[in-house]
């Protein structure tokens, strides 16, 4: 039985001293920097695919065209995710075995200068295969470095907070990955801005990474003056510590049982909401809904600034009723209003999109033998068959459409409302190639589907252009979807680190949390779309969040004890 700790009514009612202050604020504003660092690659993606993907051949052709160097790019950015519960199994092992701060320590150092350094390699045009190679070599010690990072410094800030408050404490840590996001996306507009479009694509990208070193050298400089968690010390003063933490957090029972139960009755739908409500959400106005990706930027930012104190609200509320009922209460409602949300989200961003989709009718009418599956979650499929070709140009237009068996031996035909067009000559185009009309787009548009510049898509003309009554609503849903993600994040870090002991608990806790948010969420965009794409249905996405999500707050509802009153000093 897990000692129960007894919470006085002193405890909830005295203030945050100066010295938890302190170790909130060092703990939070490191791990902010560090979401920045790392979130700066996924939005500078298609830039940094010009600069390090554009290999040449002998006779100074380029290797790969734009869509394969976007791809191997986006890659590369998921390569930091898959390596993050590797992180997390490395760097809990050693903060189990030698301490919270140092280890923590060691993860902002290797995460900071990784980035400096991607601001100063040099392209491929100037060393050639080399540069992808170190850049992909750099986006795998920033996985390993985050896989450390955040185990530390909730299990850190936990282990400082008084009874009865560990939520509220641990939920500013929960703040930061959505604060590293938000100042990512100011950093990149302020540069944007300042220096111009084209310098930017030339040159002004690397500025972002840069200014990591001076945010690095402030998280160092906070961070050393820090102690270790009281709970460790205490501990190693017992002489209780762990002397094989991978061995007793994954082999010895019950935890774990508990290192599972975590993974599927807390974090796989924690992963999914937070993922869909941020970066599905973003990825859904630019590449479905054509919003054009200044506006989509500042939409999303501006959701999560309205947004971001919401996380400690859920924190502290979480201290009152309970981890479990906060945590499995979110998933549960996005689950049920994922559909509705973002078919309202498209209706408002894109109402001639939304209505197209509703009244258009598409099929492709084909041999069902040149028909395969476009499940294509990486992007690095080739379609040979005109079926396959003619669904995935259809998709990439946000065109739904249905699948027809034709005749065997048939060409593949597109049928858009009365008119057909034969799959081949979809890409075609019509009048001057500059104008990039092609007889596909053509019919779309004649067919009622917008134009990718049309005067309907939600536009920001500057910064501050949300009091309108379309980005006012967009904003809005967006703003709910973020609710959403506070609801199952801002408690997660106490719910994690109160199940496990004091001598496993980085280790126990780091591992589950890396594969929900790296695995489950990390890969949630491309899979989605991948699903969308295989369908013809733009919502269709979304059962993957839905159905991961539900699933964790059945599991989590039967099998998750409620820890809001452990004593984690004890355990």
């Amino acid at each position: 039985m897990t000692p129960i700790e007894p919470i006085t009514s002193s405890d909830r009612r005295r203030g945050i001293s100066r010295e938890e202050r302190r170790v909130i604020f060092a703990s939070s504003l490191g791990t902010v920097f560090e979401w920045y660092d790392f979130y700066l690659y996924g939005s500078l993606a298609t830039i940094i695919a010009a600069q390090f993907f554009s290999l040449k051949d002998p006779s100074g052709a380029f290797i790969y065209n734009e869509s394969t160097r976007n791809i191997f790019a986006l890659l590369a950015f998921a390569a930091g995710f898959i390596v993050r519960p590797f992180g997390a199994i490395i760097f809990g092992r050693i903060g189990d075995l030698v301490g919270r701060k140092n280890t923590f320590l060691v993860t902002i150092l290797i995460m900071g200068l990784s980035t400096f350094v991607v601001g100063l390699l040099p392209s491929a045009t100037s060393i050639g295969i080399a540069a992808p190679i170190i850049l992909i070599g750099l986006r795998l010690l920033q996985g390993l470095a985050l896989g450390g990072e955040y185990g530390g410094a909730a299990t850190y800030v936990a282990e400082h907070a008084p009874s009865g408050r560990r939520g509220m404490y641990t939920s500013w840590i929960q703040t930061t990955a959505t604060l590293g996001l938000f100042l990512s996306l100011i950093v990149i507009l302020a540069v944007r801005t300042i220096v111009g479009e084209d310098a930017f694509k030339e040159w002004g990208w690397r500025i972002p990474f840069l200014v990591s070193i001076l945010l690095l050298g402030i998280s160092v400089w906070i961070r050393l003056s820090l102690s270790e968690s009281p709970a460790f010390k205490k501990m190693k003063e017992e002489g209780k510590g762990s002397k094989a933490p991978l061995t007793e957090s994954f082999f010895h029972y019950p935890n774990n049982k508990y290192v599972l139960l975590a993974l599927l009755g807390l974090v796989a739908g924690q992963g999914v909401v937070w993922y869909t409500g941020q970066f599905y959400a973003l990825f859904f106005l630019q590449s479905i809904l054509k919003v054009d990706g200044y506006s989509a930027n500042l939409l999303i930012a501006w959701s999560l600034l309205f947004g971001t104190l919401f996380f400690v609200f859920f924190g502290w509320l979480s201290d009152k009723i309970g981890r479990k009922p906060v945590i499995l209460a979110g998933c549960l409602i996005a689950a049920l209003t994922y559909f509705p949300l973002f078919k309202l989200l498209a209706e408002t961003a894109n109402p001639a999109l939304a209505h197209a989709i509703e009244t258009v009718q598409v099929k492709v009418v084909a041999d069902p033998a040149e028909c395969g599956s476009l499940f294509n979650p990486v992007g690095t499929r080739k379609y040979t068959t005109n079926c396959d070709k003619a669904r995935d140009w259809l998709s990439k237009a946000s065109v739904k459409y249905s699948t027809e068996a034709g005749p065997a031996g048939q060409p593949a035909k597109v049928v858009i409302g009365d008119k057909e067009v034969p799959a081949t000559d979809l890409e075609t185009a019509v009048g001057d190639p500059k104008d990039k009309v092609t007889v596909g787009s053509q019919a779309i548009n004649e067919a009622g589907y917008p134009q990718a510049n049309d005067p309907g898509i939600v536009k920001l003309a500057h910064p501050f252009d949300i009091f309108r009554s379309q980005a006012a609503t967009v904003v809005g849903i967006l703003f709910i979807l973020v609710l959403y993600v506070t609801m199952v994040y801002g408690p997660i870090a106490a719910a994690l680190v109160e199940l496990f002991p004091t001598k496993i608990r980085y280790t126990s806790m780091s591992l589950p949390y890396h594969i929900g948010n790296g695995w489950f969420g990390g890969l949630l965009p491309a899979t989605a779309f991948a699903m969308v794409a295989a369908t013809g249905d733009i919502y269709y996405g979304l059962w993957y969040p839905i159905v991961v999500a539900a699933a964790t707050a059945v599991i989590g509802f039967l099998f998750i004890p409620e820890t809001k009153d452990r004593d984690i000093h004890t355990i």
